[in-house]
């Protein structure tokens, strides 16, 4: 179907206290507000019109509707992903999502405490839209470890070879970060390695497509030669992509279960991210183990090291990212 036949609207309906919300929200970006009649409010922003009736309706109109509802109104202010209405728009948008390829993503590169994992997923039309029904979206937006393992474990039997996980855990991580220089090129070696284990299993996988992080170039230099003729892309948001989406979910999985099991080897809680409860927890594992072994649960390129140790920052250390 041409997509110049479809008309890019969306309707649903939210609570007062989520259309409060959402005012709030695109307020904040910026968006021009006005009235009308039986509104609470309308809005104009990119590409895309948002009217909140009085009656709990919410309208999207415009060619920007698809991001509007996909990267604000869902993971923002309903908190869930409705793909019935996002797959229908994905065909028509992103028809090549459902040829066969393979989707990269990592968890744990902001987060202090634990590993970084880099996982692969490939794809196919069957796949693909078997993925959406069953609500695989972004991990950023799915706010529950459970509903995250339960979806990775979908995933994984889904998939089964075509699932590659590549976790390196903080010690190895860290010899790492000093031997590449950078996070960007640790990453690449971390995505060029998951790239070729899936390789393995799906020799004619023709592409892979990952978020922008670095020049593509640092991944195709990395990989081997059963990934020399793979067609590299990397995107902005790429998690739109569903085979993106659900390698987010099988990273952050491990990822959790990964950080969870280092807890209970240490006896102590490790939060996500980085912040004032990570500052705290690692002050309370230095007490308790030392400084010497403060690489063997954290990235200790982080400025959340000198935070822990009591020490002035380093111009170059990493700064706070929660994942």
């Amino acid at each position: 179907m041409d997509r110049r036949q479809v008309k890019a609207s969306h309707v649903c309906t939210v609570t007062p206290e989520q259309a409060d919300k959402l005012r709030g929200l695109v307020e904040q970006r910026g968006w021009k507000l006005s009235e009308a009649p039986y509104a609470r409010w309308q809005a104009a922003g990119p590409e895309v019109m948002v009217v909140a009736y009085c009656s709990g309706k919410l309208v999207i109109q415009g060619k920007g509707t698809a991001d509007f509802v996909q990267f604000l109104l869902e993971p923002e202010v309903l908190g869930q992903a409705r793909f019935g209405y996002e797959r229908e728009l994905r065909e028509l948008e992103h028809p090549a999502m459902f040829q066969p390829h393979a989707g990269i993503d990592e968890s744990g590169k902001g987060d202090f405490f634990g590993p970084l994992v880099v996982a692969a997923v490939y794809t196919d039309n069957e796949s693909g839209r078997a993925f959406l029904d069953l609500g695989v979206a972004d991990s950023k937006t799915i706010k529950s470890d459970k509903r995250i393992h339960e979806l990775a474990r979908e995933i994984r039997t889904r998939a089964g070879d075509g699932c590659s996980v590549v976790a390196i855990g903080p010690e190895t991580y860290n010899r790492l970060h000093t031997k590449f220089g950078n996070v960007n090129r640790l990453l690449a070696w971390g995505h060029a390695r998951a790239l070729e284990n899936l390789l393995d299993h799906c020799p004619t996988c023709p592409r892979a497509i990952s978020d922008q992080f670095g020049h593509k170039s640092l991944v195709e230099r990395a990989l081997l030669e059963k990934g020399r003729n793979l067609v590299l892309e990397q995107r902005h948001r790429a998690e739109a992509d569903v085979a993106v989406a659900a390698a987010s979910i099988i990273a952050r999985s491990e990822f959790v279960r990964r950080l969870e099991q280092l807890g209970v080897e240490c006896g102590l809680e490790l939060p996500k991210g980085a912040g004032t409860a990570v500052d705290a927890a690692g002050r309370v594992f230095v007490a308790k183990y030392g400084a010497d072994a403060l690489g063997r649960v954290a990235k200790t390129h982080f400025r959340t090291t000198e935070k822990v140790l009591g020490l002035p920052p380093r111009v170059d250390a990493h700064p706070y990212q929660a994942r």
